[in-house]
């Protein structure tokens, strides 16, 4: 009965690190642009699904409202904030140095704002809280809801990637930016919409999250580190990578969290990191970075 429970939470954690990560990815990867303020603008996503929960709407409305907005936020940010750092960047390294200096400003930005809004409490709702008995052991609905939810927006991610020639050209621009315009891609049009499919997808974690966890206005940096890990640890721009590393991270925490100490699951997640890295300096499925 406790391993099922164990199993349930590291697969529910670990699907929702490898969902958080797959939107960095997408920023990373293609658009080349190193999102220090992620975390942050995710649980401003949890926020909202909080103050749309208190007027009454369902959490899985207000993930479906959310989901749209943090696409066109994160379009928004690009064209207005990314943009000329793009356009003044003489290659990909200097736009990478530059995205982390103004990431990095907005970051404190987006917090202080949220903390100015919210003060630093802890906050949360009741959502689907009741148990589920499932295979002899009692899981909480919204947990269960949580690991839905992340496979179905996983896989709709990977669908897009794939199987459509946005998602093509966003591969090519990840793969090989200086050869992409020579097959008639908008590398610029590409990595907005990459920047803010990401923004769509920390959007849709950061609700989900909300469901079944307490949050507050400073744990941006957390999650924002533990994204970065995961994507560093799968590959950067590979969303199987991501997938891979987030279950690992997700276990790592249940495990430890269970028979060691909830405090220490944080420093298992780094072991965990750097050992990958000593041995696997390009990440599970990963490529060189250009």
């Amino acid at each position: 009965m406790y391993g099922i429970d164990l199993f349930f939470t590291g697969l529910t954690l670990g699907g929702l690190y490898a969902l958080i990560a797959m939107g960095l990815t997408l920023q990373f990867g293609v658009a080349r642009i190193m999102n220090l303020s992620y975390g942050e603008f995710m649980i401003a996503a949890s926020f909202a699904a909080l103050l749309l929960v208190n007027l009454g709407v369902n959490p899985i409305l207000s993930l479906i409202i959310m989901v749209p907005a943090g696409f066109a936020l994160h379009w928004l940010i690009y064209q207005v904030l990314m943009l000329p750092l793009v356009k003044r960047a003489s290659s990909g390294a200097q736009l990478e140095v530059d995205s982390i200096l103004a990431t990095f400003g907005i970051l404190f930005v987006a917090q202080g704002i949220m903390l100015v809004m919210f003060g630093g409490n802890y906050f949360s709702y009741s959502f689907m809280s009741f148990p589920v008995h499932l295979f002899g052991a009692n899981i909480a609905a919204n947990r269960l809801l949580v690991l839905v939810c992340a496979v179905v927006i996983g896989g709709g991610l990977y669908l897009l990637m794939t199987r459509t020639r946005m998602g093509m050209a966003m591969r090519a621009v990840a793969t090989a930016p200086n050869f992409a315009p020579l097959v008639g891609i908008n590398v610029t049009r590409v990595s907005a919409a990459a920047f803010a499919t990401g923004g769509a997808m920390l959007a849709a974690s950061g609700v989900l999250i909300s469901m079944f966890l307490p949050f507050t206005s400073s744990m941006g940096v957390l999650f924002t580190m533990k994204a970065l890990v995961v994507v560093i640890m799968g590959g950067i721009g590979n969303l199987m990578g991501c997938l891979v590393a987030g279950m690992l991270l997700g276990f790592t925490e249940a495990l430890v969290s269970r028979y060691i100490d909830p405090g220490l699951t944080l420093a298992a997640n780094y072991a965990l990191f750097l050992l990958v890295l000593l041995f696997l300096p390009n990440g599970l499925f990963g490529r060189t970075a250009k």
